[in-house]
């Protein structure tokens, strides 16, 4: 496992560590700078803290569940088949005091068991059963950041945002559906300093596999009904989900259209739902890095931005091990594909607004878009009919395409007065 996770090693000194982070800290909350001894996981989760406007003297979790709707998420959750095998992993043998804690995708705590004692003086800082403690709630801590980042993790004492919670240290581990791989919560152990030890990540990240395991093993024996597929997907109003679309075409920031709702998309969210859809079978995270970096591609940042449009998007969309698409969507690319295909020229003019993503520099993105320019072309100018070649010459992101306006030229007649405004183009552009 990659020391970045890893809190300390075994010849680190824990009260020299947390002096120097406690330092790093201090000096980030009151400049925004980082620098000492701050592991660039828990640097990167500070900032994002920082803009998600967290307090670190006052930021407390919201208490989302409470009383029957707790109970209900609890017994709806698959991890609910788990617990007993978490207990006697996590409790009944547990070396020294320590708190089992068990989240859904969203943050919020739904088992909060362990030691008494450590479990009375958690209530002061709201780790309890229906807090919220994803990372953008309450700032750095093992469960959020194994949430936003889908990986397990550590965070240990003056690593943590909120200065209340800098006591406590905790290993975290993401937990997937085993089935479909799409994140449905995390499994997280709090307690005192060794519950940032190497060992501690260790464990926690052999239990979520193991509850991963159980989950699987009791819907094999019919004991747990088996994940919803496309077919049972649902809207967030309960309905039926209709057809979904993604619309990128001369836009920086993509539309994405479903069930009802539109989403404006940041550049970043719409260059991976654009990749992913031009990937059905999926793309692993190097895979997917390299196709939104040219290089030095970083799997953690994939992890995030996969998160964040997770929670974004709601279930039942977004899958990993590798990252898919869950449901179909389609794109204005196919629309002017599928018409240029059927001999829809104009039709195919009028949805082509404009190229692909065009200010993404994502060689995937890049790719994409020179694919359908050169599509485009090639079949308008040898099948399209004069006054759709003319319409195709006037838009704004084609005016000065030599190979647009000479299509455009052979169509019309030479005596045409537009015949001879577009060789006065086409000479302006030395072609």
């Amino acid at each position: 496992m990659s020391a970045a996770w890893n809190a300390w090693t075994w010849e680190t000194d824990p009260d020299t560590l947390r002096r120097d982070v406690a330092v790093a800290h201090e000096r980030f909350t009151g400049s925004g700078r980082l620098s000492g001894r701050v592991r660039p996981v828990v640097g990167e989760s500070w900032r994002r803290s920082a803009l998600h406007g967290v307090d670190p003297d006052r930021t407390l979790p919201r208490l989302e569940l409470t009383g029957p709707t707790l109970h209900a998420h609890r017994s709806a959750h698959p991890v609910s088949a788990a617990m007993p095998l978490l207990r006697r992993l996590l409790l009944d043998t547990a070396p020294g005091p320590q708190i089992v804690a068990v989240g859904d995708v969203s943050g919020r705590l739904l088992w909060v068991e362990g030691d008494h004692r450590l479990r009375s003086s958690a209530e002061a800082m709201h780790f309890v059963e229906g807090a919220n403690w994803h990372e953008s709630s309450v700032g750095t801590n093992a469960p959020g950041v194994a949430l936003t980042l889908d990986h397990e993790v550590q965070v240990f004492a003056s690593e943590h945002f909120s200065r209340g919670v800098q006591r406590w240290s905790c290993s975290a581990a993401p937990l997937h559906d085993p089935d479909t791989g799409a994140l449905i919560g995390v499994l997280d152990l709090t307690g005192a300093d060794h519950l940032a030890s190497p060992q501690a990540l260790a464990l926690v990240r052999v239990a979520a596999t193991a509850a991963e395991m159980e989950i699987r093993a009791q819907r094999t024996s019919g004991m747990l009904p088996a994940p919803r597929t496309e077919g049972d997907a649902v809207s967030r109003s309960g309905s039926a989900p209709g057809p979904a679309r993604l619309r990128v075409l001369g836009r920086d920031h993509g539309l994405f259209e479903a069930d009802g709702e539109t989403v404006e998309l940041s550049t970043r969210h719409s260059e991976i739902l654009l990749l992913l859809a031009r990937h059905p079978c999926g793309l692993t995270g190097h895979a997917l890095g390299a196709l939104l970096h040219e290089r030095d591609a970083a799997p953690v940042t994939v992890r995030a931005e996969m998160s964040r449009l997770r929670r974004l998007l709601g279930s039942g969309w977004l899958a990993s091990r590798p990252y898919r698409l869950c449901r179909p969507l389609t794109t204005d690319l196919d629309e002017v594909r599928r018409h240029l295909t059927e001999g829809a020229y104009r039709q195919a003019v009028n949805v082509y607004e404009g190229p692909v993503l065009p200010r993404s520099e994502a060689p995937g993105v890049a790719e994409a878009r020179e694919e359908l320019q050169a599509e485009v072309c090639e079949v308008l100018a040898t099948g399209a009919d004069p006054q759709t070649l003319l319409t195709w010459s006037e838009r704004p992101e084609w005016r000065e395409d030599p190979r647009v306006l000479t299509a455009a030229l052979r169509a019309l007649d030479t005596d045409s007065p537009r015949h001879a405004a577009l060789r006065g183009r086409l000479r302006r552009l030395g072609a």
